[in-house]
């Protein structure tokens, strides 16, 4: 089992519209070969969002990063200026 995260930079004036177009696009990651779950934690202060998704391989991880659904996600960009800088990704993988 891996374990994507992605730590999203959101200026605070714009938190509550990121988090409104985040549920428009999160159910499209649900119908995916693989996905088990997704988290996404919200900061109580300050700007880093957790958004993270459970999958049962690497594989079906990458297959997700490369399909048309993925695209079609992440279609509709985010202005820049709502971040407060880049993003930043881990892959893990779950010691059981």
């Amino acid at each position: 089992m891996v374990v994507a995260v992605n730590r999203i930079f959101v200026k605070k004036e714009f938190q509550k519209e990121f988090e409104s177009r985040f549920r428009d696009r999160i159910r499209m990651v649900e119908q995916q070969p693989g996905w088990l779950r997704t988290e996404i934690l919200c900061p109580t202060d300050g700007e880093d969002y957790l958004v993270m998704t459970w999958w049962r391989s690497k594989e079906d991880f990458e297959r997700w990063v490369e399909s048309a659904a993925f695209r079609k996600a992440h279609a509709r960009a985010t202005p820049r200026e709502w971040f407060s800088k880049p993003n930043e990704f881990q892959l893990y993988t779950v010691l059981e």
